[in-house]
């Protein structure tokens, strides 16, 4: 018989993975989704003003281009904003306007 917490009611020997419970600051096990997205680290945009690469209206995409043609992530963050049709901001190296035409030519 497990002894059993009288405050809480719960036995002493039951476990609850935290991960499960989705307690903050726990990871969990990458996934292969995880795994899709691991670039995203190696991204120069997450080291920089994310403002840059979301202009406003009519506002110069020329500093988040130039950030992206140094990237070495570039071609899986293009890849990645034409798969899930992004529709804002700047994903690599082109503008949502510049991956619309792009899709328009493939």
């Amino acid at each position: 018989m497990a002894l059993t917490d009288h405050r809480s009611g719960v036995p002493d020997n039951w476990y609850v993975d935290p991960v499960l419970l989705g307690v903050p600051g726990v990871r969990q096990t990458p996934s292969e989704d995880d795994n899709a997205l691991a670039w995203q680290s190696d991204a120069l945009c997450a080291q920089t003003d994310p403002e840059a690469f979301f202009p406003e209206k009519g506002g110069s995409t020329r500093d988040a281009k130039k950030i992206c043609g140094s990237c070495e992530v570039r071609a899986e963050c293009l890849e990645y904003a034409l798969q899930n049709d992004e529709r804002f901001g700047i994903w690599g190296g082109l503008s949502e306007r510049e991956r619309r035409k792009l899709r328009k030519h493939a």
